[in-house]
Order: structure tokens, then sequence, then C-alpha cells
């Protein structure tokens, strides 16, 4: 369930205050990305909810 645009353009990564890019429709774990240069930090979004903490978010590989 991807999540709606007027959110998203709020919404900002908390380890380097960067944009998220929704990755929700194309993956069976949906999640939030980071696209920031440096970070790229992707967050869970559980139950239509995005997790914007760091200690949950998933390294780049």
């Amino acid at each position: 369930m991807p999540l709606e645009a007027g959110l998203l353009e709020i919404l900002a990564c908390p380890a380097c205050h960067a944009p998220l890019r929704d990755e929700s429709a194309s993956e069976e774990s949906p999640e939030l990305v980071c696209e920031g240069a440096g970070c790229g930090l992707a967050y869970p979004v559980r139950d239509g909810i995005p997790v914007l903490l760091v200690d949950e978010a998933r390294r780049p590989a």
C-alpha cells in the first residue's frame, strides 16, 4: 500500500534530513529509502505506518 504523496513530501530521513523515496509498491517488505548521498538507510513501513527510527533502519548493501 503506497503512502500518500502529501505525507511523503513532508517526511525526511531522521539521520541526515534528506528526502525519502517510497519503495512500498515494488517489494514484499515495504520501506522508505533515504536519497541522501552518504546515507541510503531504508526504513520499514509496518501496517502502512513508516517506522522512522535509525535503530530500526536497514543499512545499504
